[in-house]
């Protein structure tokens, strides 16, 4: 991340972390945006849910720039997406460094 990127980032997690604690990293964000995405009432999530909201999240931030499109919801109200654009070939570090400045833009 460029230096200004990166007070980007700092100022998010400032933000995020006077909302709903310290100590947020980059899945609990993800999580965060993933129930936001959601948008149901709080209700018990199992192990495989959990991962589904994660996904809904990467899949809102990326929309973002257009590797996906909102596809509708399902019976259960829960949204898809279907890729519209391949994501180019990321090692981890770039993978990350991809979803927080999807973040960064999403809280922007």
């Amino acid at each position: 991340m460029k230096e200004m990127q990166l007070q980007d980032w700092n100022k998010t997690i400032e933000k995020l972390e006077g909302r709903f604690g310290g100590g947020l990293d980059l899945q609990a964000i993800l999580f965060l945006v993933g129930l936001q995405e959601l948008g149901q009432s709080y209700q018990a999530l199992n192990k495989n849910q959990k991962v589904d909201v994660i996904h809904i999240a990467v899949c809102a931030l990326l929309s973002q720039w257009g590797y996906y499109e909102f596809a509708g919801h399902d019976e259960d109200g829960w949204p898809h997406w279907k890729e519209t654009e391949k994501l180019p070939s990321l090692n981890a570090k770039q993978q990350d460094l991809l979803i927080k400045e999807a973040i960064v833009q999403y809280f922007a």
